[in-house]
């Protein structure tokens, strides 16, 4: 899965490398730990295209409680035109999610996990594949929320996790956005190569026996 990324680089600058108005996400300061239920910047195929703020966490029109969308943060690419949640929005609605870098955490065994930072080399910021949705509740405004999708690791990452987000090629944005493309032809592993991880250090506990 991916549960947790950063987003550092200056709106700003990404709205412009993605020739896209900065809209309402024009105020986002540089998040280094990005979470689920929190409002992000994402890039939806809608036109004139801007970046906006939807919550992480994909809450379905039909939904009828809005904290459903805790456990939708992630879209499995092998499932998305089988599962009621995700279905519509795959051919409708698409969109990208701008990050610096996402995390996972490697299993040492036991309780010990070891942090990951992975991102691309020589990137300072990439895209994500997502889909959205927005939920109208009784009263109020539409909450507007989105999703990460996921497909097989690639070498790099299947010693981190069995999970890994699809990562649109930088400059393939508005292929990726355009609905008369077909999803599938997105959702591979990320070549290997391109990518690069980060380990933070292990303390050493030693043994009181």
């Amino acid at each position: 899965m991916c549960g947790r990324y950063k987003l550092v680089q200056p709106v700003p600058e990404v709205a412009d490398e993605l020739g896209a108005e900065l809209g309402e996400a024009g105020d986002f300061a540089p998040n280094p730990d990005a979470s689920p239920t929190q409002a992000l910047p994402v890039l939806t195929q809608q036109q004139p295209w801007r970046l906006q703020l939807f919550r992480w966490g994909l809450v379905p029109s039909w939904a009828k409680d809005p904290r459903q969308g805790a456990s939708l943060i992630n879209a499995r690419a092998e499932t998305l035109a089988e599962k009621p949640a995700f279905k519509e929005a795959l051919n409708q609605r698409r969109c990208v999610v701008p990050v610096s870098a996402f995390y996972e955490w490697r299993n040492l065994g036991g309780k010990q996990k070891q942090k990951c930072t992975i991102g691309l080399r020589h990137r300072p910021w990439f895209s994500l594949a997502g889909l959205w949705e927005q939920w109208q509740p009784p009263q109020g405004p539409r909450l507007s929320t989105f999703t990460i999708i996921t497909t097989q690791p690639n070498a790099l990452m299947a010693p981190i996790h069995n999970r890994m987000p699809v990562i649109i090629a930088p400059g393939h944005e508005a292929a990726w956005l355009d609905l008369a493309n077909d999803a599938r032809e997105f959702c591979q592993p990320y070549p290997a190569e391109r990518m690069e991880v980060t380990a933070e250090p292990v303390a050493y506990t030693p043994s009181l026996f």
